[in-house]
Parts: C-alpha cells; structure tokens; sequence
C-alpha cells in the first residue's frame, strides 16, 4: 500500500459492524469501487450482505489481517470496547502498517484508551464520527468529524469522498467523538423542543399538518428535522435514527458534562424524556418521542 493518498486498487478495507449506518457504509464503499470485506457479530446482517457480493470475514481477527483500513461502526461502548481489545480482537491482530477508522459514538474516555493503545503498537488510528441518519448515509451525504494525525486524516480522503459531503479533522485523538456528542446534544435537545411544539400546537387547536408545514418553512428549523416533519405527519416511526441510540449519546452527554462540570439543564430534560419511552419506543425512529410528550 502506497503511504501517499489511498487508491481503490490497492487498498482492501474491512469493515466491522452492520447495522443500520454499517450495512448502508458498506454498500455505499461496494459500489464506489473499494475493494471491501466485512464482520458482523449476528450472522443475518451479514448473509444479507454476502447476498450482495460482499465478502464475509470468519473472524475480526481474519479480516484485519486481511485489510489495509479496517472501519467499524458499532451500537456502544461494550461493543466497541469487545471488538477492539478482546484476544482475536482488532489492535491483537492488526499491524503496524494498518489504519484504523472507528466511527461508532463511544465515550471520550474509551475512544482515548483505544488511542493510546494504537499509538504504543504503532496502528494509526483515527475516530471518525458520523453525523447524520440513515438516508443521508445512502445519499452520500453524512458528515464525518475526526479526531487524530492530520497526515493519516488526508491520506484517507478518498474513503470519505465515497461515503460523505463534508469531512473536519476536529483536533487530535477523541476530538472527533467529542464534536459528536455536542452535534447530538442540539439533536437530542430540538427533537425534544419539536415534539414539545407539536404538543401545544395541538392543545390550540392548530391542525398538525398545517403547524408542520409552516416550521419547516421558518428559520427556526435545521434541514435535518424536515424529514422529521414528514415522519410526525404520517404517524410512521419507523427508524433512520433509533430513539436507543439517541438515549445511549444523551447519557454520554450528560457523563461527560458532569464529568468536566458543565451545567445544561435542557439536555437532561431531554435525557428524561428518551430514557422514559426506551421500553415502548426504543427501536423506533428518535422522532417517535413526539406522540409522547403530546400524550
């Protein structure tokens, strides 16, 4: 492997994880070009992806020796924490020469582990998160905020061409997960606000459809939350970003704010609202929170 900027012909990436943002990653390097292997845990995901002209791995530790690049994209910590230093796991088995792109939304505290132990086997290692849902996955069009070597960010260029629109090398190693977790704390925060507008739009007696479309019209709304509006319109919760993953980073966001001694009082309203429609809601879009704060 060239250690200039990384080429399709030359490089071979293993990706680890195929869930909602992994399977649709994956499909998306597939189809640029990229010479592409992957792993899953449970084995369905995985003979949907076989199913496509997709190699699977027999094991993680088969298919980092096997890769140039390898990337994850896991549910959490305790997944992210297994897959990379459990024996057989990813830094047990890549070389040096291996470059590492984790885009799960851990902890800082892990994501900086994980760098130091990189770092002492000479892996170079980049966190790269991902901010943005499942459609904007298959429109190309996520933005990947990294943290790590500026040198290793820019070589691996090409692979961000093929999967998103933007690309910021926030600052050194956990700096990437640390935006993230700013990212979904406004996420996290406006959804909360949305649902809690729906609720006294309707106690007005202002028809939904018509509130609806007039916020998405307004400079108050982000783009991201249009999509939104189109889901609360048509009661369909059915996930791009599951309320369970959106849970899991409020409680990441209030770890860490309480960890650094920051004060936000919103977000943990908003950390009170998910936790409490986990059990009914969990695996349903993060939008389905509103039919409950209308109640």
């Amino acid at each position: 492997m060239s250690t200039n900027t990384l080429t399709k012909q030359e490089v071979r990436i293993g990706f680890i994880g195929l869930g909602l943002m992994g399977s649709r990653l994956t499909e998306r390097l597939h189809a640029s070009g990229w010479k592409i292997q992957a792993w899953n845990r449970s084995p369905e995901p995985a003979r949907a992806m076989a199913a496509k002209g997709i190699p699977i791995a027999e094991s993680i530790a088969k298919l980092v020796v096997d890769s140039d690049v390898v990337i994850s994209s896991l549910a959490n910590d305790a997944a992210v924490e297994s897959v990379y230093t459990d024996a057989g796991g990813v830094l047990s088995s890549a070389s040096p020469a291996t470059i590492v792109l984790e885009m799960s939304t851990i902890s800082p505290q892990l994501s900086q582990r994980l760098h130091q132990k990189a770092s002492v086997q000479g892996i170079r290692m980049l966190d790269v998160a991902i901010s943005g849902s499942t459609p904007a996955v298959e429109a190309g069009a996520i933005t990947l905020l990294a943290g790590g070597d500026a040198d290793t960010f820019e070589q691996c260029m090409p692979i961000y061409e093929s999967i998103a629109r933007q690309w910021f090398l926030i600052g050194g190693p956990s700096s990437g997960v640390q935006m993230k977790l700013v990212v979904n704390l406004l996420l996290g925060v406006d959804m909360q606000a949305i649902a809690e507008a729906v609720s006294l739009g309707e106690h007005l007696h202002i028809d939904t459809n018509v509130l609806l479309d007039v916020l998405a019209k307004t400079a108050v709304i982000p783009p991201a939350f249009v999509g939104k509006f189109k889901k609360i319109k048509a009661n369909d919760y059915s996930p791009e970003f599951p309320l369970r993953l959106m849970s899991k980073d409020m409680d990441l966001v209030i770890a860490t704010a309480t960890e650094l001694g920051a004060h936000l009082p919103a977000a943990k309203v908003a950390q009170a609202e998910l936790a409490s429609n986990l059990a009914s809601s969990g695996d349903l879009d993060l939008s389905a929170i509103t039919p409950s704060v209308i109640g």
